[in-house]
C-alpha cells in the first residue's frame, strides 16, 4: 500500500506543528505549505523534533495557482487549512488582509481541493469566535453565529464556504468549530501564552508586572495536541461535518492568571495591571463549547485539564528563558 499524503496549510503554526507530529506518527508522508512572505519560522516543528520530516512547499493561500500545485506535488488525499491571520486583536488594524487570508484563502484551498482532488478528505480550521456576541449558554453546531472581529467574520466566511463545497460539489469537507486551544506552542501576542511567558519572566527577576486588558471574560480552553486529534477523526469519517470541539468548561482570565501565578508561589494582585489600551472594540465576553457531538460521532474528548495546561505552559517558558 502507498503511503497517504497530508498537506498542510499553516503547518509553521502551534496546531500544524502538533497535527504534524500525529500524522507522521501515523505513518502519512507530511507536507507543508511555507508562505514566504511569512515572518514565522520552523521552531514550533523543531521542539517537537519533526522539522526534518515535513516537507515544505511555496505556496500562499492568497494564490490559487501556488494551492494547486502543492496539491499537484503532494498527491494529498488529506488536506488541513489551518493557515490564516490568526490573531484576533490584530485583525482590527488589518481587516481586509485577514478577510483575504483567512476567509477567501479557504475558498482558494477548496477550490484547488475541487480541481486537482475532489476525492481529498478536507478540514477548514473554524474558531469559536464565529460566536461571538453568544446566541445561547452552551454553543453547539446549531447555535447562530454573530462574530464580533473581523477575525470571526473571515473565519465565518470560510466556514459557510466549506459547508458550500461539501453541498454544491460533494466534497468531503468538514470543519471542526475549535474552541481556544493553547500549548507551549502558542504565540506570544496570545493571552495565555502572554500570561505565562510574564510570570515566568516574573518568577525569574526579569521583570515585575503583566499587563492585561479585560480579565473577565470567560473562554473554553484546551490542550492544543488534544484538539488536534479530533481533526484528524474528522477527515476518517464516512462524510463530511461540523464539529465543535470544546472542553465544556470556562474560565476566566482572571482564573486562568492565578493558576499561572499560585503555580509559581507569586501572588496575582501584585503584578497584575489592568490597562484599558488592552481592551478590545468589540468584546466577547462569554465562550462555552458544547462537545457531544464530537463526543458521540467522533469518540472524542477532552483528556487535559486547564490547570495542567497552564503549568505545562509556565514550565515551558521557564526552561526558554533560562535557557
Amino acid at each position: 500500500m502507498s503511503q497517504k499524503a497530508a498537506l498542510i496549510t499553516g503547518i509553521t503554526g502551534q496546531d500544524g506543528a502538533y497535527l504534524s507530529k500525529l500524522l507522521l506518527e501515523k505513518g502519512y508522508r507530511v507536507f507543508g505549505l511555507l508562505a514566504r512572505r511569512s515572518t514565522d519560522t520552523l521552531w514550533r516543528l523543531r521542539e517537537l523534533g519533526v522539522a526534518q520530516e515535513v516537507e515544505l512547499l511555496d505556496g500562499d493561500l492568497t494564490d490559487l495557482s501556488s494551492l494547486v500545485r502543492a496539491m499537484e506535488t503532494s498527491r494529498a488525499v488529506e488536506v488541513y487549512n489551518l493557515g490564516a491571520q490568526s490573531f484576533v486583536g490584530s485583525s482590527w488594524s488589518q481587516p481586509i488582509l485577514t478577510a483575504q487570508v483567512t476567509g477567501v484563502g479557504a475558498f482558494n484551498v477548496l477550490e484547488a481541493v475541487r480541481i486537482v482532488n475532489p476525492d481529498a478528505h478536507f478540514y477548514q480550521a473554524s474558531t469559536s469566535e464565529m460566536f461571538g456576541l453568544v446566541q445561547a449558554d452552551r454553543q453547539d453546531e446549531t447555535t447562530p453565529f454573530y462574530p464580533r472581529s473581523p477575525y470571526g467574520v473571515a473565519k465565518m466566511m470560510a466556514h459557510w464556504a466549506t459547508v458550500n463545497y461539501r453541498e454544491s460539489f460533494k466534497l468531503h469537507a468538514s470543519s471542526g468549530i475549535l474552541f481556544n486551544h493553547e500549548s507551549p506552542l502558542r504565540g506570544i501576542d496570545f493571552v495565555t501564552r502572554k500570561v505565562t511567558d510574564a510570570v515566568a519572566r516574573i518568577k525569574l527577576g526579569q521583570s515585575n508586572e503583566l499587563r492585561l486588558g479585560n480579565i473577565d471574560a470567560k473562554r473554553d480552553w484546551g490542550f492544543a495536541g488534544d484538539y488536534v486529534e479530533a481533526m484528524w477523526l474528522m477527515t476518517q469519517q464516512p462524510a463530511g461535518d461540523d464539529y465543535v470541539v470544546a472542553t465544556g468548561t470556562t474560565t476566566t482570565v482572571r482564573d486562568m492568571c492565578r493558576i499561572a501565578f499560585n503555580h509559581v508561589g507569586l501572588t496575582m494582585e501584585d503584578h497584575l495591571v489592568i490597562d484599558p489600551k488592552f481592551f478590545r472594540p468589540a468584546e466577547v465576553d462569554l465562550l462555552l463549547g458544547n462537545p457531544a457531538k464530537a463526543k458521540a460521532k467522533l469518540g472524542w474528548v477532552a483528556k487535559t485539564t486547564l490547570e495542567e495546561l497552564i503549568t505545562m505552559m509556565v514550565d515551558a517558558d521557564l526552561r526558554r528563558l533560562r535557557g
